[in-house]
């Protein structure tokens, strides 16, 4: 509560008697990476968890309530799959300007919500794949996300070895792929949750740039919502996360 200078434990949360229940997913403990703000309602938070769900505080998080209702885990036992506390959201996003809209990328694939959270729907129509880690979303069209789909479980490289974003325009009716800049031939390049971002712009027909980085090192950026991409450096670490800073 005072921009960072102290730090106090969350035990509302912390002492959740479901946390039990979370469990660790592609590690050995279950993890929040995702924590989202409503702008104009200052005491809304949201958090997901992998592997636990989403939550949702609607009072600075005095209390919470489970929020991942309508995702499906398909590695759970038939008739638990849509257990709402087994769900590994590996990425959490709201839209900015339409704050109640949220996207998840998921272990399973792609969710939305147009109620805070409140229910969540299946998006079936990406391509080349569902699974990825992850979500990109337009700070002024809450239709508009981008994707860096992959192969999950044991392999996690891009299908076929090709570098793509996918992108739906329409909340996730359609998808359209796009490889202009991106590597096409036996490439690995695997993207972290906070590893593709979208920037704010100033008006609703402005297009965001775009930044994606890889496991390998490499960073890209598009000027034109992913249509063309053009690769600023090759030889970095590992990107585990970007942000865009506003000068």
């Amino acid at each position: 509560s005072d921009r960072g200078a102290t730090w106090a434990l969350n035990m509302p949360l912390w002492m959740l008697p479901e946390r039990a229940q979370w469990g660790g997913g592609g590690y050995d403990w279950p993890g929040i990476h995702s924590v989202v703000t409503h702008p104009d309602h200052p005491e809304r938070v949201m958090v997901a968890i992998s592997t636990g769900g989403a939550w949702r505080s609607d009072d600075a998080g005095r209390t919470w309530r489970i929020a991942s209702q309508g995702m499906r885990a398909e590695y759970m036992p038939p008739g638990q799959e849509y257990d709402p506390i087994a769900q590994d959201a590996h990425l959490m996003v709201a839209c900015p300007s339409r704050p109640e809209v949220l996207w998840v990328q998921h272990h399973n694939g792609i969710f939305r919500s147009v109620d805070g959270g409140a229910s969540w729907t299946e998006v079936t129509t990406a391509q080349p794949s569902a699974f990825g880690f992850a979500v990109a979303v337009h700070p002024r069209n809450p239709e508009v996300a981008w994707f860096a789909p992959a192969i999950k479980d044991e392999r996690r490289i891009p299908v076929d070895g090709r570098v793509v974003v996918s992108r739906t325009r329409d909340g996730g009716a359609s998808f359209d792929v796009l490889r202009d800049g991106l590597p096409q031939a036996h490439a690995y390049h695997l993207v972290y949750r906070h590893g593709l971002v979208a920037s704010d712009v100033d008006d609703d027909v402005q297009a965001p740039w775009l930044a994606m980085g890889s496991t390998t090192g490499s960073l890209w950026t598009s000027r034109d919502e992913g249509e063309r991409w053009t690769r600023v450096s090759a030889d970095l670490p590992p990107i585990y996360a970007l942000t865009w800073v506003a000068m």
